[in-house]
């Protein structure tokens, strides 16, 4: 079974950068997207990027676009998550996931497996 497993995170100030990684332990990049949600404390988990597909540029959520870039290294088979210019808001517990080039588009957590363990990132103001 593909495990995907988290790092980077931490404790930073409002305004930092923080770059997530997420290192799959088989090839499920290959024949998926990968993707990034999150989960704030007493919330739903929400979606916040996921790779693009065919001639689609990445998809981002509306309150990270222009901050937060996903991207990925194939000969390290790990993804990333760059963050920028990091509000209290962004604090929250990030996962790692894949989704079917069937489902691109969704932002339903349903459409996306397997998850990593998450990694918390927690922006003081």
């Amino acid at each position: 079974q593909v495990q995907l497993v988290e790092s980077g995170g931490g404790f930073v100030q409002a305004g930092d950068s923080v770059r997530l990684s997420c290192a799959a332990s088989g090839r499920i990049f290959d024949n998926s997207l990968p993707a990034w949600f999150r989960q704030a404390p007493g919330k739903e988990r929400e979606f916040v990027a996921v790779e693009g597909w065919r001639d689609s540029s990445p998809l981002y959520a509306d309150s990270v676009k222009g901050r937060f870039t996903i991207s990925r290294d194939d000969a390290k088979n790990t993804v990333y998550l760059q963050m920028n210019s990091l509000k209290a808001e962004d604090t929250a517990l990030y996962y790692c996931t894949a989704t079917a080039f069937s489902t691109f588009g969704s932002r339903a957590a349903r459409d996306f497996g397997p998850w990593g363990q998450g990694n918390q990132v927690t922006v003081s103001s």
